[in-house]
């Protein structure tokens, strides 16, 4: 009797664990992945854009595609054709948006074709995408004009679905990567141009940085751009840059990559940081907006 009440509580204090586990807030959820950065943009800032991976052979070794957005928001798809879709925009979440992401993926692996998966609050306990997917597998991201990747059947029959898939599509505002630095996008937006880069440094350490090139009149990308401030978006930070309107993507690539070693020096520095500096990183900090 003894043993076996002390293997009970044993495993009423492994349940109450997990428990706590799955429903704990974890503040940077897709940490510790290489393409962390380029999940946040296609979560929070790029409108239409498709992504490779791959699952774990444990996890059964398809070839995935995570997408920014899928019909109805969904968070996962089985579509006719057998392709497993995982949507990163959806309208509710758990306090663990990886684990979402993992539970729709692995939901749609077991789901017949033609299966939607909705998004969920309470995902349960399971494994997280740092868990199922095959990080040596190369994460392409796909920037595209329009939500056509759905290629839903319905639009060429109903009327309707026609109608909404033009809406969306007619919202999409012009988003491209760049190529000559990691997970910056360019974009259009009201009559007005942007770059925002994904940096997943830090906030302290990225903030320190623009601060240092701010006092230094430096913190413009080479002069193309005007800074504006930064998003806070699952635990890293987003530096959006104003470019005049009408300045196109090739516009952008060489001042970027010069402006990347630069802010590499001084995010690497241990120089300690000027009056001017820390008075401009006030200034920095107040403007930031914390997305999620």
């Amino acid at each position: 009797m003894g043993k076996k009440s002390k293997r009970s509580k044993e495993e009423l204090i492994a349940k109450r664990l997990a428990r706590a586990q799955a429903t704990a807030f974890i503040a940077r959820p897709f940490a510790d992945l290489a393409f962390e950065t380029d999940l946040i943009c296609l979560r929070e800032l790029v409108p239409a854009a498709t992504a490779t991976a791959k699952l774990t052979e444990e996890y059964g070794g398809h070839e995935v595609t995570i997408a920014s957005l899928l019909p109805a928001a969904w968070q996962a798809w089985r579509r006719d054709d057998g392709e497993i879709m995982a949507g990163m925009q959806v309208p509710v979440s758990s306090t663990d948006a990886s684990r979402d992401v993992a539970r729709g993926l692995l939901a749609a692996v077991d789901a017949e074709p033609g299966t939607s998966i909705e998004a969920t609050t309470e995902p349960g306990e399971g494994p997280r995408l740092q868990d199922i997917l095959d990080t040596s597998h190369p994460f392409d991201v796909r920037v595209l004009e329009s939500f056509d990747y759905w290629a839903l059947p319905e639009a060429e029959s109903d009327p309707d679905v026609a109608a909404a898939l033009q809406q969306a599509n007619d919202s999409v505002a012009p988003t491209e990567k760049l190529a000559s630095v990691d997970s910056a996008y360019w974009t259009e937006m009201s009559g007005r141009t942007y770059v925002r880069w994904a940096r997943s440094e830090g906030e302290d350490r990225v903030v320190d940085a623009m601060a240092r090139l701010q006092a230094e009149n430096a913190n413009d990308l080479g002069g193309i751009g005007t800074f504006l401030g930064y998003f806070r978006a699952h635990g890293i930070i987003v530096p959006v840059w104003e470019l005049t309107f009408g300045t196109q993507v090739d516009d952008v690539e060489e001042p970027i990559a010069a402006f990347g070693k630069r802010l590499d020096e001084a995010l690497n520095t241990t120089e300690p940081m000027s009056t001017e500096a820390r008075r401009v990183r006030s200034g920095i900090v107040s403007r930031q907006l914390t997305i999620h």
